[in-house]
């Protein structure tokens, strides 16, 4: 199926290839630069390219791209949703999965490819089944390891999990505090026109688990409102199907640690509030000078704070600078890539934030025709911007050594932009 994995960064440089098959030599990576050079931005390159032997499937995360390689005929979706379980599992062991981190961690990064993957066919995917097989990095065991002249991370002993029908679940996890956090992140993706009105709007939302029970639990999870996930639903795979389809309950029991439970997306115009809204003038005069006036204000919050507002505006090639002046925050702007970003930090509703000032442009160079489109990223917390809500959650199964014991539990809600967009 998956013949190279190639992970390349922003600059264009190969810095790892892994093959699983045959060696393929890393030239075939011209093909993708050659797609890259058409696309305006990093995020616009296709997701599938094709070559006269080959197809290349990418993704774009955390700056770098990985590219896998494949010879013959495969969902697309299959292997751009295992790069983004790759890229899920790097940042699991360290942390961050960027550039500097997998050049830290060459080998354990190799490691795990190579147990993620049997000949190009997916093996172990689950973070709970890699970190039994492949220890994750620490002083310690870096230490240890170069003293006893040990090379890999590797262990010697099959996980336990694979030899059951729970193959998420490591066997004997102990805790003192037995523990279980859901948080509900929600992001608006919206484009809104010139007059404020809403051109389109969708969620795309999911629930981020850190599970720390002892046992083998057997959670359920029910929402005060389960017909909003009715459609665009994608599982873990210990989510119990059959009984959310006919009492839409969430049954499981869950991996231990971090993983993603459900990813939904709603995308009814109706069901997509904007919590934040922008006035907006931006002009550019003949001659070598222009006029910019922004004020942000809270919309629809329902009552909560519009927190970690950051306004950007990507200003054409004729602008050489901007001299503003915020009334709350500050701003940079960046000479080369013409980028202003102002960091607004929380909304007060009763002083609205504002920025205004001049622009200058290059003289002789013709006068923008368009006016920019302007970013915004936000964060609201407790707030689940759908009105998704979890109703309650319920532990059954054994406990530790087969006693029982009351876990705590917690909910989190956060609504946060994704891509926002305000038309000038």
């Amino acid at each position: 199926m998956i013949h190279s994995l190639f992970i390349i960064n922003n600059s264009g440089d190969v810095f790892l290839e892994k093959h699983w098959k045959s060696v393929i030599h890393r030239s075939i990576c011209d093909y993708f630069f050659e797609a890259q050079s058409k696309a305006s931005t990093s995020d616009d390159v296709p997701p599938v390219i094709p070559t006269p032997h080959h197809y290349l499937i990418n993704i774009h995360r955390n700056s770098m791209y990985f590219i896998a390689v494949v010879t013959t005929e495969v969902p697309p979706l299959f292997v751009i949703e295992f790069l983004h379980r790759v890229v899920d599992i790097l940042e699991d062991y360290f942390d961050e999965a960027t550039e500097s981190q997998v050049k830290e961690n060459y080998v354990v990064v190799y490691e795990i490819l190579d147990e993620m993957l049997d000949n190009g066919f997916p093996l172990a995917t689950e973070s709970n089944i890699l970190k039994e097989l492949i220890k994750p990095p620490n002083i310690l065991r870096t230490i240890a390891n170069t003293v006893t002249g040990k090379s890999t991370n590797v262990s010697a002993t099959l996980p336990t999990g694979q030899l059951s029908n729970v193959p998420w679940r490591r066997t004997g996890v102990k805790y003192t505090n037995n523990e279980a956090y859901f948080d509900v992140i929600e992001e608006i993706d919206a484009i809104i026109d010139k007059s404020g009105s809403t051109v389109c709007g969708e969620i795309q939302g999911y629930i981020d688990c850190l599970i720390k029970l002892s046992g083998m639990p057997d959670l359920t999870l029910t929402f005060q409102n389960p017909r909003l996930l009715d459609n665009d639903v994608s599982f873990h795979p210990c989510v119990r199907f059959k009984r959310w389809e006919n009492e839409r309950i969430l049954s499981f029991v869950p991996p231990d640690g971090n993983f993603r439970l459900i990813s939904y997306h709603i995308g009814a115009q109706n069901l997509v509030a904007i919590p934040i809204y922008l006035r907006h003038n931006i002009s550019f005069r003949d001659g070598s000078s222009g006029r910019l006036d922004i004020t942000v204000g809270p919309k629809q919050t329902m009552g909560k704070n519009v927190e970690k507002v950051i306004v950007e505006i990507p200003f054409p090639k004729a602008v050489l600078n901007v001299t503003l002046t915020p009334s709350q925050g500050k701003y940079s702007f960046d000479p080369v890539t013409k980028v202003m970003s102002w960091d607004v930090g929380k909304i007060d509703p009763a002083k609205l934030p504002n920025i205004r000032g001049s622009i200058s442009l290059q003289s002789g160079m013709p006068v923008p025709e368009s006016n920019p489109a302007i970013s915004v990223h936000f964060q609201i917390a407790q707030l689940a911007v759908s009105g998704l809500k979890v109703n309650r959650l319920d532990m059954y199964g054994e406990g530790d050594n087969g006693q029982k014991y009351k876990p705590f539990k917690g909910v989190k809600y956060v609504t946060k932009a994704g891509k926002f967009q305000v038309r000038t």
